[in-house]
């Protein structure tokens, strides 16, 4: 019997071959060679790649025995992960293989800010001998402010802490009780930018978040202070940092990404990494030896467990493995929810649980667990989220996570429920199903209150007080924005007299739509929700 072949299209390290073992028939191609690719994949069970080379639709059309592609690192921008879902191929990736160098390259931009060392070597190797041009300061005893304290920027607070360094942060998903472990003072968004004589930047980027440091924040900080983005360009507004950096807003930026790379030439990004007091480099937060070997070796295992019909925690979509096909259909549902959970909460979440409920209970739906906290911790953390390191953000955070599964289900065949606790003792929860014989995923319940609202891309949740005319309201706004709504749920009244409405629309709503609305209706929550994947 021949061995499944295993396709390697880009170089990667002797041991990420040592970790497949001697079980399959490991071949060679240059994945930038297009005709090359496609014919190599005639035959490959699973294919491993780094950045270079595209796994689109056409590639999986030429892989008909394919059933997993590895991308050995965090993103998978080169990877059609729709289209792989589609033919039942499994996509898997190395989301944890880089935290440490991503860290570790954060406080190396500090350190040369501080210490202006890529301009005082500029100007050593250019035969010059300036000392006194190049003062620097300490770090010691200086205050740097964090954005995001997923597992990077932890690993940022754990090392800055050693120079003595006062460490402030902002994330709305951490408990001070989480913060307080990690050495962090958390602060409010603008007193982060207001007390820091240095802020990094590690948030995922999402339409709430990119451009999240812009003219108004960078104004608020100090005039000596630095700003470092090791994170995902985009999240620093390269115009207004620019404009800063030139009219001495603030004395200095570090960056390893960019909005667009690598950056043309008649960009602002480019004028930017020209400018002296700037510390730039191309997208090195990966590029290791020691991140580069854990991603390899990581996707070799991941490769392995596919192969042999094993549950893959590194699977971004988990097409196959051991899940039963009954409980399959299921997993992208509880993701949705987790991230429709996420949008509503207004804190960090202290305790969560997963309710199963129907027929499903007579299966092992231990996958809903890591679907749903997948699902939470995909627009709120840095990291690219996997089944395998949702749990870790989980435990990090200090949240008691239970899967409850109970076969009394009196009005849908299937339900899940996500029931958590906020920091302030907020109960939130939300219900979805499954429905019809094409199984749309729908969200049939939101703090109590009965609706049924296919689970699309772009939602609208707002709580107000429930009168005549409000539903005029809300669409003459969306109507004068050209922004249409596909469908629109209006759940009873509370016994506050307090309606819900969950509208359905085809494109985001700007900010200053969305605050309108919210003055024009009093609503007390009001959320966009963006479901990634849908």
């Amino acid at each position: 019997m021949s061995k499944p072949v295993v396709l390697i299209a880009e170089q990667l390290s002797p041991a990420t071959i040592d970790a497949l073992g001697p079980d399959f028939d490991v071949r060679h191609v240059d994945g930038t060679d297009r005709p090359a690719l496609l014919a190599a994949l005639a035959d490959a069970r699973a294919v491993l790649v780094r950045s270079a080379t595209r796994i689109d639709a056409e590639a999986l059309a030429a892989a008909p025995d394919l059933k997993v592609v590895a991308r050995a690192g965090v993103g998978l921008d080169n990877v059609d992960i729709k289209a792989a879902t589609a033919q039942g191929v499994m996509v898997v990736n190395a989301p944890t293989s880089n935290v440490i160098s991503a860290a570790e390259l954060t406080v190396g931009h500090i350190l040369s800010l501080a210490r202006r060392i890529p301009a005082a070597h500029a100007s050593l190797a250019a035969g010059q001998w300036k000392r006194s041009a190049f003062t620097g300061v300490e770090l010691f005893e200086k205050t740097v402010g964090i954005f995001g304290l997923g597992r990077i920027g932890a690993l940022v607070a754990e090392r800055l802490r050693a120079f003595g360094v006062r460490v402030v942060g902002y994330d709305p998903y951490v408990t001070p009780a989480r913060a307080q472990q990690l050495g962090v003072e958390l602060l409010a968004f603008d007193e982060v930018l207001r007390q820091s004589d240095a802020i990094t930047v590690h948030m995922p980027k999402t339409p709430e978040t990119t451009g999240m440091i812009g003219a108004e924040q960078l104004g608020l900080m100090k005039p000596s202070a630095y700003v470092v983005n090791v994170a995902r360009g985009g999240l620093i507004d390269e115009d207004a940092l620019f404009t800063a950096l030139t009219t001495g807003v603030v004395a200095g930026a570090g960056l390893d990404v960019f909005t667009t790379e690598p950056p043309a030439a008649d960009s602002v990004a480019a004028r930017l990494v020209a400018l002296p007091h700037v510390v730039a480099t191309p997208h090195l937060g990966a590029s290791t030896e020691e991140a580069q070997e854990k991603a390899g070796v990581s996707v070799a295992r991941s490769v392995k467990l596919a192969l042999e019909g094993d549950l893959v925690p590194d699977a971004v979509n988990v097409a196959g493995g051991v899940i039963d096909p009954f409980v399959r259909p299921g997993i992208a549902l509880v993701e949705q929810l987790g991230q429709f959970f996420t949008a509503l909460a207004h804190g960090a979440l202290t305790s969560l649980d997963i309710e199963v409920r129907g027929e499903l209970a007579a299966y092992d739906v231990s996958v809903y667990r890591l679907a749903a906290l997948k699902g939470i911790f995909t627009n709120i953390v840095s990291e690219n989220v996997s089944y395998v390191n949702a749990p870790l953000f989980a435990e990090q955070r200090g949240i008691e996570v239970r899967l409850i599964v109970e076969a009394e289900s009196p009005l849908y065949r299937n339900i899940t429920v996500l029931r958590g606790t906020l920091s302030d003792g907020t109960v939130l929860t939300v219900a979805g199903t499954l429905a019809g014989t094409r199984m749309i995923p729908k969200v049939v319940g939101i703090n109590g209150y009965d609706i049924e609202v296919a689970i699309a891309r772009h939602h609208l949740v707002m709580r107000y007080a429930d009168r005549p005319g409000i539903v005029a309201i809300y669409g003459k706004h969306l109507g004068d924005a050209d922004i249409n709504i596909e469908a629109l749920q209006v759940a009873q009244p509370d016994s506050t007299g307090r309606a819900l409405s969950v509208l359905t629309v085809d494109s985001p709503v700007p900010d200053e739509i969305l605050d309108e609305m919210r003055r024009a209706t009093g609503a007390d929550l009001f959320r966009q929700i963006d479901i990634t994947g849908s």
